[in-house]
């Protein structure tokens, strides 16, 4: 599978959530909402899997890494996050963020100690590989 192909099918999972969140645009209207530059790599073999993270409030998870490239989407609520050598920062409903690979994720939680939040992540990365490993 192909560069062209794998981002392809991740676009197609970001534009479903997007639509299931009532987040589009009006009819004809084009907003880019997220822009990042991938690093080169070779997707040869590899996988696109998404995953809905949520978090009670005030909950967060451990640092991790992931061996691929992740895409992150809010779906709800406020997600705090410390991605690589980036300061931290919360992101609202409809905002997103990326992580290349191996990147430290060193704080991913809930930003609410009083409401739910909840992440859309897509992952790609090789076939067979552990998607997420603590640091």
């Amino acid at each position: 599978m192909n560069r062209r192909v794998l981002l392809g099918n991740a676009g197609v999972l970001l534009a479903q959530a997007l639509l299931l969140n009532g987040q589009t645009a009006a009819a004809g209207r084009r907003k880019v909402i997220f822009e990042h530059r991938l690093p080169d790599l070779t997707l040869s073999n590899w996988s696109a899997t998404a995953v809905e993270v949520s978090y009670a409030p005030g909950e967060s998870s451990a640092a991790h890494r992931h061996p691929g490239i992740t895409i992150a989407y809010v779906l709800e609520g406020e997600i705090r996050s410390k991605v690589g050598d980036d300061p931290e920062k919360i992101y609202t409903t409809g905002e997103m963020f990326i992580e290349t690979p191996n990147q430290l994720h060193a704080v991913s939680g809930n930003a609410s100690k009083t409401n739910p939040a909840r992440l859309l992540a897509i992952l790609l990365a090789e076939e067979g590989r552990q998607l997420t490993t603590p640091a």
